[in-house]
């Protein structure tokens, strides 16, 4: 068995990774699990994180966890799963930032022999498990919602995620998927990032650019996205006229839902603590299906109040 290094709680970003090192020690018989989050710039990425790094430290005592931040740079995540599989890590854990940009750093961590599990988002190819809800079919659901809210007509506003991410896009597909010959038509659509300012600015803009009764629904890919939509239509004195509509679950967007100024929003599982205990049987060699699909759920005025209280 060949020999594994405790780096302890290393966190956040490839500096502090190399300033644990020169402190490292070695340690027999652990398993080392390398996560590579794409970004930690909002409350979803945080308890992906969180989740999975509490329950590592609660129930997997021969685990080493060592986290870093891409934040929210490709070039960052690249180096910094370089960083992890030169430390020799047994199983890559990664949610990359966008699909194309790091496909080439998960192959070479394939090549290298190291297990790789993606959550949430995918690469463009093969790893030996991907663990994450369907984003295509909640696209879907959220524009079958829409259509049936506005009773099948009028213009709607999409705010999209990160250009190039592999939810982006199946969120995106979906939502058009769901709307094709509903009379529902998106009059304006940009990318956010996921960002709660991005989506204000961007609203604000469109608030110029559409007058009263122009708008009737607007689409977030996530939570923080809708309730910085929300924040722009309160300030114009519009948002009774809109119907606004996210994803992800987060606690802020369920009390926007009971306070009537959320639509709805579609949970999506963080992959927390699903991604390190899939990980864990990875890297001791039980069998796990290549692909796990976590489910989601519709949230709304008619079952708020039994969902307040289990948002992240």
């Amino acid at each position: 068995m060949r020999t594994r290094r405790t780096f302890g709680k290393l966190l956040l970003g490839t500096a502090v990774l190399t300033a644990g090192l020169g402190t490292a020690v070695m340690a027999q018989d652990k398993i080392v699990i390398g996560f590579s989050q794409g970004t930690m710039n909002h409350p979803w990425r945080v308890a992906m994180v969180e989740g999975n790094r509490s329950y590592a430290e609660a129930n997997l005592p021969d685990v080493e966890l060592i986290v870093t931040d891409g934040q929210n740079d490709s070039a960052k995540q690249v180096s910094d799963v370089e960083t992890l599989l030169a430390l020799g890590v047994d199983v890559l854990m990664i949610s990359p930032l966008t699909s194309d940009a790091l496909t080439p750093a998960v192959m070479d961590a394939m090549d290298a022999g190291v297990k790789v599990v993606t959550l949430d988002r995918k690469v463009n190819v093969p790893v030996t498990v991907h663990v994450g809800a369907l984003n295509k079919p909640i696209g879907v659901q959220a524009g079958r919602f829409i259509v049936d809210t506005l009773g099948g007509s009028g213009n709607v506003i999409e705010i999209q995620g990160t250009a190039g991410a592999s939810a982006t896009v199946d969120r995106h597909e979906g939502f058009e998927e769901a709307l094709a010959g509903s009379g529902l038509t998106i009059i304006a659509s940009q990318h956010a990032d996921y960002l709660r300012e991005n989506a204000l600015k961007f609203m604000e803009d469109q608030l110029q650019r559409f007058g009263p009764g122009e708008i009737q629904a607007v689409y977030a890919h996530n939570d923080e996205m809708a309730l910085g939509a929300i924040q722009a239509l309160e300030a114009a004195g519009r948002l009774d006229e809109v119907k606004v509509v996210g994803i992800d679950g987060q606690e802020t967007a369920f009390e926007a839902i009971k306070a009537g100024k959320l639509a709805a929003t579609f949970t999506y599982p963080y992959v927390a603590p699903e991604g390190i205990r899939i990980a864990y049987k990875v890297a001791t060699g039980e069998a796990v299906d290549t692909e796990v699909i976590l489910p989601g759920k519709q949230v709304d005025a008619s079952n708020i109040d039994e969902m307040l209280g289990t948002g992240f």
